[in-house]
């Protein structure tokens, strides 16, 4: 997502859960319960991978972008009209050096909001990933167990 790059292929998790589910034989109503639960959790999870996906690829037109810069190529020229030569340079340098600080500002606004997986300033970073896995290795060290990471650290499974 943060190279831009929108994948068509399935989750890789999605076909281990769906084999250890299936092998499991849910005989008992707490068993069914589980499996229940089991899929409404596989189906929230499935649709934010799909909304970070669309995220990912952008979702502002071009047409939207065209729009935006031909509007900033009319308010600048329209501040040059406002030239007199009877004004100070320093007055004529802030009126259009205040349009175009807001024009300039407003599209790379839109920008970091058309690509927020991008790396720098006002990305979305993992941190509530991070955060979950740091809870997880405390809590795995306070019961002791010594459990390998099913996954390497592009999230591809490991067995």
């Amino acid at each position: 997502m943060r190279a831009g790059v929108k994948t068509n292929s399935i989750n890789p998790w999605s076909v281990v859960l769906f084999n250890t589910i299936r092998a499991a034989n849910a005989t008992t109503s707490a068993l069914h319960a589980a499996f229940s639960k089991w899929l409404d959790q596989t189906s929230d999870r499935e649709e934010a991978r799909r909304d970070r996906i669309h995220g990912a690829a952008g979702i502002t037109p071009t047409s939207v972008w065209i729009v935006l810069l031909l509007t900033a190529g009319v308010v600048f020229a329209y501040m040059l009209f406002f030239a007199d030569s009877a004004e100070m340079k320093r007055s004529q340098a802030m009126l259009i050096g205040s349009a175009a600080t807001v024009v300039v500002v407003t599209v790379l606004a839109i920008y970091a909001l058309d690509n927020p997986y991008r790396p720098g300033l006002g990305s979305i970073q993992p941190r509530a990933m991070e955060r979950t896995l740091v809870i997880l290795s405390e809590e795995q060290a306070a019961v002791g167990i010594d459990a390998p990471v099913p996954c390497d650290e592009q999230g591809v499974a490991s067995s």
